[in-house]
């Protein structure tokens, strides 16, 4: 695990999208939040409920296989949340006419539990969704419900009836706001009328004062007199997940190589080991996820790595690269951006993972 040091305590450089946020939190309004994995969605979240002293749940939409983990992860984050004696009093006076229990076990956190016959999830889920509303209303506060990776829903939700239920539920709830983490914004959102908050890549000169803190604060100094600050940039390109990693990592390296008392001054050939390795460790990782893409869409990430353009479907780069035309490549980028594996026609289709860029660079070359 990365330790504390390297996890930025807070946000990095997002003031405008920070204050965008906490408006529409404070008008109760629903919205979205887009950008590649890492970028910092959940962290920009998380800083305006707290600022607001709101109630957060958080599903993770990835991780339900089907609907009953959905219902299980969505149970137990509400009684996570609303953990004190009185709020799961509330929540058990909820509960006595649901086909559900509380169960308050001394020994073990507390949870709700049903029967699990199969077919019978339609009504638990349609109940559980009214239950942040009751929780808000009975203890005046705001519950914010954040639903990561929304459209892996469909995954198990193959007929679009949870889908609906929820878009549903996100237009009429009053005192619980919706929030939507996805890679890029749907055509539904837009005709919900939903706002959409995109994160870009942090520039060099906002990222550099947490890199130089943060650096500092275990030990180690960049070398001013070297290019290793500016190599390192260069390597996370204002990605905060990349650079949290990359900064670990550097650290390990110094440390098992000698002594960590006192200041370390960084060269620029350690920034450099400590990418090779680290990409090294991931190289598993991104090969599994290379065999995994069809292979226009495996094709298209190569080429983008290996000659970078802000127009792939131009003629003479289809040529060069032998890619497919037509629908076929387009297709292939709006799913790779869809797969938070690019930046769509905004940021020049550049490949959006920086770790990743790096290693098919190094495969290819």
């Amino acid at each position: 695990m990365v330790p504390q040091p390297f996890i930025p305590q807070a946000l990095i450089s997002r003031e405008i999208e920070l204050a965008q946020v906490r408006d529409l939190l404070q008008q109760d309004r629903d919205f979205v939040v887009t950008g590649p994995p890492g970028i910092g969605r959940r962290t920009l979240i998380r800083a305006a409920v707290q600022q607001l002293g709101s109630r957060i749940l958080e599903i993770d939409c990835l991780r339900c296989r089907n609907s009953g983990q959905f219902l299980r992860f969505l149970a137990d984050s509400i009684t996570q949340v609303f953990s004190d004696p009185v709020e799961l009093g509330y929540i058990q006076q909820w509960s006595l006419p649901q086909p559900l229990t509380l169960d308050q076990v001394l020994s073990s956190p507390a949870r709700l539990l049903w029967p699990t016959p199969s077919g019978k999830e339609w009504p638990l889920f349609t109940g559980l969704l009214t239950l942040p509303q009751q929780l808000a209303e009975w203890l005046d506060c705001q519950v914010v419900i954040v639903f990561h990776n929304f459209p892996h829903i469909r995954s198990w939700d193959r007929q679009g009836k949870w889908e609906s239920y929820l878009r549903q539920e996100i237009q009429s709830q009053s005192r619980v706001s919706y929030t939507l983490i996805s890679t890029v914004a749907e055509p539904w959102m837009y005709v919900s009328h939903l706002p959409v908050i995109s994160l870009s890549p942090l520039s060099d000169r906002e990222l550099q004062p947490w890199l130089i803190s943060t650096l500092g604060a275990v030990g180690l100094v960049l070398d001013a007199d070297s290019p290793a600050l500016d190599l390192f940039l260069s390597y996370i390109q204002g990605h905060v997940n990349d650079a949290t990693s990359l900064a670990h990592r550097l650290w390990l390296e110094v440390r098992a190589n000698g002594d960590m008392e006192g200041q370390r001054v960084i060269q620029a050939h350690q920034v450099q080991g400590s990418m090779l390795a680290l990409v090294q460790d991931m190289a598993t990782t991104f090969e599994a996820l290379l065999l995994l893409l069809p292979l226009t869409q495996a094709r298209v990430l190569e080429s983008l790595a290996l000659d970078p353009t802000e127009s792939p479907q131009a003629q003479a780069y289809i040529k060069k690269h032998q890619l497919s035309r037509g629908g076929g490549l387009q297709g292939a980028l709006n799913s790779l951006e869809h797969k938070g594996l690019i930046y769509g026609p905004q940021l020049g289709y550049r490949i959006a993972l920086p770790l990743l860029d790096f290693w098919l660079k190094r495969r290819l070359t």
